[in-house]
């Protein structure tokens, strides 16, 4: 059933509307915690360390399955080079902050290492997923 966002999803979860909810955990994390919500398991191949007691998917037989919410930073096109090279380097600053990693870890975020927290490294992240659910997509036949 399509909705307008997670929230609405959700609200319709907790009052009964809807009996099935996919959504990450940045989202429902609360409700989880406080028994509002019925888990089943966790899309990421390793368990979630705020959810220690929620298996993951892979452990309950569907082997290999993986899926990850992530976030990238995009500029318009023909931004030019020193201007991305600034917003890299503040993003790489607040990412490092004390108060932003515990403000993540608190919801079940992963920090990709430095290493891949450059254009270059968002763009093989894109590359990689298309590649993966590209063909996915195609099969289900889903309009552009």
């Amino acid at each position: 059933m399509p909705y307008k966002g997670t929230g609405p999803a959700l609200t319709d979860l907790l009052g009964g509307q809807v009996d099935l909810l996919c959504d990450q955990t940045t989202q429902t994390i609360h409700y989880i915690k406080d028994g509002r919500v019925k888990t089943y398991g966790t899309t990421t191949l390793k368990r979630l360390p705020a959810i220690p007691n929620l298996p993951t998917l892979n452990e309950q037989g569907l082997k290999g399955f993986e899926i990850k919410v992530w976030h990238g930073v995009y500029t318009p096109k023909g931004v030019p080079k020193p201007i991305l090279d600034k917003i890299n380097a503040a993003l790489k600053k607040a990412l490092n902050s004390p108060e932003v990693k515990k403000r993540l870890d608190d919801s079940n975020i992963d920090i990709v290492p430095a290493s891949k927290m450059t254009p270059k490294g968002l763009q093989d992240h894109l590359d990689s997923e298309i590649n993966v659910w590209g063909p996915v997509i195609r099969k289900a036949n889903i309009p552009d």
